[in-house]
């Protein structure tokens, strides 16, 4: 208070010195210039005295509360479903079941149209075609757009695609919460609780979302429990649906490799096998594929569902390499085969076998490193979806090798070399 007195002694002796100008033309000027250059003076003495504020900060908690809590950051696969989804009802995003399968072929939308607005009318009638859906390995494109896939199914879906047949039966135990050997339309309901990241489920308060969207009949829960949500699904149409999936997507993604075409050359088989992948050494991988495999030798459908299996059961795989060889030594053909063998129960064939070696040995010794060829094969079954983080110096220097690497190569592009 002693500065604010100061401020005004100072103020009136300024304007008793000025004041015969009060009759000149110059006197409001004058008057308008102290006035701004006290309040100036006082705006910066308070600035530069913080302890002597008039007023003092208030810290509010419910602000504090704000600031603490931060907007969930959103998943990739929530990213790529909302890319895909073509359809909205109730402010909701949804897919349709030809967007599911463009999803887990494309790696964008080439062309993204305004997402639909449908209406109660639209649902009905998708809800009637989902009633009328006949199980095989042609449900997903005969129902086409007529349907509604929400995100936690989108989810589920993906799960199946991933699943060998081993793990059908442990699929269904996990949506049978209560034992009775068949699962209700409630206890699949319960799956967002399971496979939906919490994260995912918060408002920007930290409270959580009451999930709105099971109240709305979607195209696979009518088709599992009917349109009044009655019938119970069993074991035997649990495990039919998970192969007839895991079916249709083999036979759409073969002919859209393969160009519609009953057989696939090994460089589409290559193509296919590199989709979706972003490993450091994708340029070698496909170098490889131009200057090792010959034109002219194809796969069929059969070879491609066998190599599909294969992948599908990695996990397998991986550890039956591990008891055939040392973890850090490559293996052959041979033992890549047998292991194989262990880990399906079935054989790859010696023409898939050989574009697999022609394209991941990477110094011609006819080995490879089955690390580095299950972290390609990862990608491939999650489909550029898998999450690697680089934390740290290992990570700097990984950085560091890959953006040198394309520099180098950039060089020598450059300058014409062959090499």
């Amino acid at each position: 208070m002693a500065t604010w007195g100061r401020l005004g002694v100072s103020w009136r002796s300024t304007v008793r010195r000025f004041w015969p100008l009060r009759n000149t033309g110059h006197g409001r000027a004058v008057g308008a210039g102290l006035l701004g250059s006290v309040v100036a003076s006082g705006f910066i003495h308070y600035k530069t005295e913080p302890r002597r504020r008039l007023w003092p900060h208030i810290v509010y908690a419910e602000d504090a509360k704000k600031e603490e809590i931060r907007v969930p950051p959103v998943s990739m696969r929530r990213l790529r479903f909302n890319q895909f989804a073509s359809i909205i009802y109730e402010e909701e995003p949804y897919m349709t079941p030809r967007d599911f399968l463009h999803s887990v072929m494309m790696e964008k939308v080439d062309c993204k149209l305004q997402k639909k607005v449908l209406t109660k009318a639209d649902v009905d009638n998708m809800i009637r075609v989902a009633s009328r859906a006949e199980a095989g390995n042609n449900m997903f494109r005969g129902i086409g757009d007529k349907g509604l896939i929400s995100y936690t199914e989108y989810l589920f879906l993906l799960t199946i695609l991933t699943k060998p047949q081993a793990g059908f039966h442990i699929a269904f135990k996990m949506l049978d919460v209560d034992g009775n050997e068949h699962v209700d339309k409630k206890e699949f309901q319960k799956l967002k609780k399971v496979i939906r990241p919490r994260k995912e489920l918060l408002r920007q308060d930290g409270t959580e979302l009451s999930d709105g969207v099971d109240e709305v009949n979607t195209t696979l829960q009518v088709f599992f429990f009917g349109k009044n949500g009655k019938e119970k699904l069993q074991h035997k149409d649990f495990c039919r649906f998970m192969e007839d999936l895991q079916a249709e997507v083999q036979e759409v993604e073969f002919l859209r490799f393969s160009k519609g075409m009953k057989t696939m050359r090994q460089e589409d088989f290559a193509e296919w096998l590199l989709h979706f992948t972003n490993e450091e050494n994708n340029e070698a991988y496909w170098d490889n594929m131009k200057k090792r495999i010959p034109t002219g030798q194809s796969i069929t459908f059969d070879e491609f569902k066998a190599f599909c299996l294969f992948i599908n059961n990695l996990e397998d795989f991986a550890f039956s390499v591990k008891m055939i060889n040392d973890a850090s030594r490559p293996i052959g053909m041979a033992e890549f085969k047998r292991a194989v063998k262990i880990a399906t129960g079935h054989d790859l064939s010696e023409n898939v076998l050989d574009t697999v070696f022609k394209i991941f040995d990477l110094d011609g010794d006819n080995c490879l490193s089955h690390k580095e060829f299950l972290a390609v094969m990862k990608d491939r079954v999650l489909r550029g979806l898998r999450v690697q983080p680089q934390h740290g110096i290992f990570g700097y220097w990984k950085c560091v090798k890959r953006e040198t690497l394309q520099g180098a190569q950039e060089a020598l592009r450059e300058t014409g070399s062959p090499f």
